[in-house]
């Protein structure tokens, strides 16, 4: 009785909410307008804020006029000032989180500036609606008369002179959980934000299973990997003989579509799945249709937004334009203004609007070739130096090459595969392999995480393309000469699939 009673509230509250949402969707251009002008006068007083005279800002087309776009790439230095204790640089006041994300070119990981009004007006407020937009969808929900199993990430000691931390979101956001939603989480902080992935697996499998879970949140690839534990310890067939009421899985990070078929039959009967675009530089969007899985943009988190045409994308001297101005099925590159000190920045991702009333979208992909179907994270810049060193230091040289995903399959982990046609041959493919897998490792911290004891991914595959392998793919699909290339990375088996049929 006291649990229907928690979870009629709950539903109460969070029903409430939705109709802020309805505001912003009625009115985004207007909201979005203010959002700008919140953010210039917040920052008004620090560094940024006086070098580009914030104050005399008054319209969205100054705003882009005098500031340029940055990537990582162009702020390091700034944050790295702000992770040595410098305040007031980019955001008012002291930043003492950061979000650790792969992705950069001349370095392992980025650290990306976490201000407490990100957490609090992004990332928690996000987790609300997410919530609310579940119980507007499903009103009998009984949710929260049980526990939500989280899948997240750990944190780690930055600069301990300032007591300043870093880690993934995820581990952020359950650092700084507050008490009523951790009442109803499992496992605990402690367990919840552990540093070794094969331990804290463990752990959270023991522990979660004596509970009442109704809901999951986490990225697919890991939690294949925790249910998939879950089973073992349990003996059960199904994860529904374990959490007999579970009924949502929050979902977000990487492309759900390789796993559906899966968690359905690991899960053992069909749940309701929400997908949300919850990335290191902010809370973006959430899926809040039953029947399309397009995702809703979130325009009052404290997040200005701009897009680029990719048909016209130049990097940093692109031309941005509104979202009064964006159309529907343009893939368009995101570019952020926030509550976290990104000013202009270009985060990397594509999405396309498949409407503009309200505003809904998909990710469509990245504006460089990656990889990110396990969460790693990886984009070309990793991928040409670890061919580069490979090679350099067994004496290969590479002709062409494209490399995509092997998906996971129930207990098995996933792998990336790798066809290269080489101009001059390793004396073994093997040890070729092996340091290119160990390359990557160091060049990326996402994935040498997935990479950990093979937990989410194996060490990578190399098959020996035969001569004029990909030549002769170019021919057959028209594509010879001119702006055709081969695509060095995917998300997707297509093109791999392709050239293997022909290699022989």
């Amino acid at each position: 009785m006291k649990l229907d009673l928690v979870n009629s509230f709950l539903s109460w509250r969070m029903k409430k909410r939705y109709h802020q949402l309805e505001l912003f969707m009625k009115y985004p251009h207007e909201v979005q307008a203010e959002v700008l002008q919140n953010l210039l006068g917040t920052a008004a007083q620090t560094e940024w804020g006086k070098r580009y005279d914030f104050k005399s800002i008054g319209s969205n087309e100054e705003f882009r006029d005098r500031i340029p776009l940055h990537r990582y790439e162009d702020i390091e230095p700034e944050v790295q000032r702000i992770r040595e204790g410098a305040n007031n640089v980019m955001w008012p006041g002291d930043i003492r989180w950061f979000a650790k994300s792969s992705g950069t070119t001349n370095a392992k990981s980025k650290f990306l500036p976490v201000s407490n009004e990100h957490i609090e007006d992004c990332h928690f407020k996000g987790g609300k609606d997410l919530l609310s937009i579940y119980c507007n969808l499903y009103p009998e929900t009984t949710i929260f008369s049980g526990m939500n199993l989280r899948l997240g990430g750990s944190t780690f000691v930055d600069n301990e002179e300032i007591n300043s931390y870093y880690g993934d979101v995820s581990a952020i956001i359950i650092e700084n959980l507050p008490f009523w939603v951790e009442m109803r989480s499992t496992p605990s902080n402690k367990i919840s934000l552990m540093q070794e992935w094969e331990a804290k697996i463990e752990a959270m499998s023991t522990t979660s299973m004596r509970e009442d879970v109704t809901s999951l949140a986490g990225v697919p690839s890991w939690m294949m990997v925790l249910l998939e534990r879950v089973l073992d310890i349990s003996g059960k067939k199904h994860i529904i003989d374990v959490w007999p009421n579970l009924e949502l899985y929050m979902h977000g990070g990487v492309s759900f579509a390789p796993y559906r078929s899966q968690f359905k039959e690991l899960i053992g009967k069909d749940i309701n799945y929400l997908e949300t675009y919850n990335a290191s530089e902010g809370f973006f969007g959430i899926q809040d249709q039953k029947e399309s899985e397009d995702m809703l943009l979130m325009l009052d988190y404290g997040i200005y937004y701009e897009f680029i045409p990719m048909d016209q994308f130049d990097g940093t001297n692109s031309k941005t334009i509104g979202l009064e101005e964006v159309k529907l099925n343009t893939n368009y590159a995101v570019v952020i203004s926030t509550n976290a000190g990104l000013w202009r920045y270009l985060i990397g991702d594509t999405i396309r609007f498949s409407s503009i009333s309200p505003y809904r979208f998909r990710i469509s992909g990245r504006t460089k070739h990656f990889i990110n179907v396990f969460g790693e994270e990886l984009i070309i810049e990793n991928a040409e130096s670890a061919l580069t060193a490979t090679c350099n230091e067994l004496g290969a040289r590479i002709h062409e090459y494209t490399a995509a995903p092997i998906f996971m399959q129930r207990k098995e982990s996933g792998a990336h595969q790798w066809l290269i046609e080489f101009d001059q041959e390793p004396k073994s493919l093997e040890e070729f392999a092996k340091l290119l897998d160990q390359k990557l490792c160091a060049l990326n911290s996402d994935y040498e995480a997935k990479r950990h004891k093979g937990m989410a991914l194996k060490p990578l595959e190399v098959i020996s393309a035969r001569k004029g392998l990909f030549y002769d793919w170019l021919k057959q699909k028209g594509k010879l000469g001119g702006q055709n290339k081969v695509p060095r990375l995917s998300n997707s088996r297509e093109h791999i699939e392709e050239l293997l049929a022909l290699q022989t």
